[in-house]
């Protein structure tokens, strides 16, 4: 029977992750299997896998590919240290697992080829972000976290395109999910793809300065009642916290928003102050925002609380008074984005998965865009990745060889830059929020006879079977 270490010693371990431990950040399945491809004599065997979705989440027209950058750091430490392999062994799951599976694990690194689309370039459904060529094992073990990180990276960069598409380009966004997101890691990768996606700060300190960015942020309501509570008097606080954060804009509805703002516009129009902006995080933000802006005609109004691009849509359509909205909870959660990574070829074999409503495609693929002609866009074409006669770009690049990258790091501008421009290419039918268009994705003729061929080959092998 397996032992395992004594539960109070497990209880006081904190469930935190480092990059050592990237390589156990993985469901069993994927090691079982490595161990079954091993048994085998399989392992070696070169593997194709893409990674995709089949549909895209309710009422998005488009995604927006990110999280690529993690991907390629984690598969540059891709490694299983003894420690690693000395816990797996300790769990007994692997009792009859070939001593070549251990040998495999403590001298393996990956040292396969990864094709990519760049981040912040639009994908649709059935169209591969990624595509992973390596021998077997690799390829299958690396699954789990590459969909864990382009699945959420994805999601918030495609909340954040939408919010600035809708917002408009001289609205100040703000990033304030670190408090919602589904963990710490989530947190640093949320801020990360959404000032990629388009948002300009984040009030995440650790993402920002790890990204070299100024971290942006206001006040909370505690400040205002603590303060305020002690001294009794509201004006006591903003006039402290200004005093020490000049450039912040002051939260102003704790108690009434409207006698805020008039206290506030009495120190402004004195010269007491000197006031940048101010936020409203409740109520109708429509009146309010109006009144305050007839009471502060020249500082910059922020909104926030439980925001996202409807409630954005909505406030702009009504004339609200709104210069900048802070972020939170509706982008780092929300619908998920169900990418899926499976194996199209094995060993030179082309294959396809023919399980109802989740068929896949065989063959290792390119997707072909064509450029925007005044506001028509041509369907994408997904075809086979030795097809030549196509026109437009090729999309998916090579982005690691034999385990080594081949290309620079994208900077955090240069991706917030494509993705503007993606987004501007796209007609307003894809881009609209409610039931929205998507683009339509061709299948090219070598893809077509392709998938017919490997669908009778499996049939005539599911009845040589029998």
């Amino acid at each position: 029977m397996a032992t395992f270490p004594d539960l109070d010693s497990i209880e006081k371990q904190e469930l935190n992750l480092s990059a050592a431990d990237y390589s156990l950040l993985t469901d069993l399945y994927q090691l079982t299997m490595a161990a079954c491809y091993t048994g085998e004599g399989v392992e070696q065997r070169r593997a194709s896998f893409e990674l995709f979705v089949r549909r895209l989440p309710e009422n998005f027209g488009y995604l927006i590919a990110m999280g690529l950058a993690q991907v390629l750091d984690y598969l540059a430490k891709f490694r299983f240290s003894s420690s690693h392999i000395a816990a797996l062994q300790a769990t007994g799951i692997f009792a009859h697992a070939s001593e070549s599976f251990w040998s495999l694990l403590k001298d393996g690194c990956f040292t396969g080829d990864v094709w990519a689309v760049p981040e912040g370039t639009a994908v649709f459904a059935n169209e591969p972000l990624l595509r992973v060529e390596a021998p077997l094992w690799q390829a299958q073990l690396v699954e789990t976290y590459l969909l864990n990180t382009i699945n959420y990276q994805t999601l918030i960069a495609t909340r954040a395109a939408r919010l600035r598409d809708v917002a408009g380009e001289q609205a100040t966004l703000l990033e304030f999910g670190t408090r919602r997101a589904f963990s710490p890691q989530a947190a640093l990768w949320a801020a990360r793809a959404g000032l990629a996606g388009g948002l300009d700060s984040t009030s995440n300190v650790l993402a920002a300065l790890q990204l070299g960015q100024q971290p942006s942020g206001t006040m909370a309501h505690a400040l205002v009642m603590a303060l305020s509570a002690m001294a009794g008097s509201e004006e006591h606080a903003f006039t402290a916290f200004h005093r020490y954060f000049p450039g912040a804009p002051l939260l102003i509805d704790t108690y009434d928003t409207i006698a805020a703002a008039q206290q506030l516009a009495a120190k402004v129009n004195s010269g007491e102050m000197e006031l940048t902006g101010v936020r409203l995080d409740s109520g109708d933000l429509i009146t309010l925002s109006k009144q305050v802006r007839s009471l502060l005609p020249g500082v910059s109004i922020f909104a926030s609380g439980d925001l996202d691009e409807w409630e954005i849509a909505r406030l702009k359509a009504a004339g609200a008074a709104i210069d900048g909205y802070g972020l939170g909870t509706r982008l780092v959660t929300g619908p998920p984005v169900n990418g899926v990574y499976k194996l199209v070829e094995i060993d030179g074999i082309p294959v396809m998965k023919q399980s109802s409503g989740k068929v896949t495609y065989p063959g290792r693929k390119q997707i072909w865009r064509s450029p925007t002609v005044g506001r028509k866009v041509k369907a994408d074409n997904l075809a086979l990745v030795d097809e030549s006669n196509l026109t437009g770009k090729p999309l998916l690049e090579l982005v690691v060889k034999a385990g080594e990258r081949v290309q620079p790091t994208a900077s955090l501008q240069e991706i917030r830059q494509r993705t503007a421009a993606a987004v501007a290419s796209l007609p307003q039918e894809i881009r609209r929020l409610d039931h929205p268009a998507t683009m339509s994705v061709e299948i090219s003729a070598g893809l077509q006879k392709l998938t017919q061929e490997t669908q009778e080959r499996t049939a005539k092998d599911a009845k040589g079977a029998k």
